[in-house]
C-alpha cells in the first residue's frame, strides 16, 4: 500500500491498519450496504488525516484547517464517495490523502 509522505505528500510504502486498508470498491460495496458505515470510515480518515497534520515539521501545514466552511464535513464524505466511485481500485487510504490535499490547498489560498 502507499501512502503519502509526511513532508510532501509523496508517494512511500506503509502498513495500514483497520477501515483505511481496504480498497475503493470495498468502501464502496461497504456503505452502499450499511450506509452507516459511512461515520466509521469517515471516522477512520480524520483520524488519519490528524496524523498526517500532527506529523508534519514545524511550519509545515500550519494552517490547514480539517474542517473548513469551505468543505463541510458531509461535503468531505461525498468527496471520499466521488473518488472511490472513480477510482474503485484505489486504495481508501488514496482518497483520504486527495482530500488532505484539497484541504492542504485550501489552506494556501488564506495565507
Amino acid at each position: 500500500m502507499h501512502v503519502a509522505g509526511i513532508g510532501d505528500l509523496t508517494a512511500q510504502t506503509a502498513k495500514i491498519a483497520g477501515l483505511g486498508a481496504a480498497r475503493c470498491d470495498v468502501f464502496t460495496a461497504d456503505t452502499e450496504q450499511t450506509p452507516a458505515m459511512h461515520r466509521d470510515y469517515f471516522a477512520w480518515a480524520q483520524g488519519f488525516m490528524s496524523g498526517v497534520l500532527i506529523s508534519q515539521p514545524p511550519d509545515v501545514d500550519d494552517g490547514v484547517d480539517l474542517v473548513p466552511h469551505s468543505l463541510p464535513l458531509v461535503q468531505q464524505v461525498e468527496w471520499l464517495r466521488q473518488y472511490c466511485r472513480a477510482n474503485p481500485g484505489q486504495d481508501f487510504t488514496d482518497a483520504v490523502l486527495s482530500l488532505y490535499k484539497r484541504l492542504r490547498q485550501g489552506e494556501s489560498v488564506r495565507r
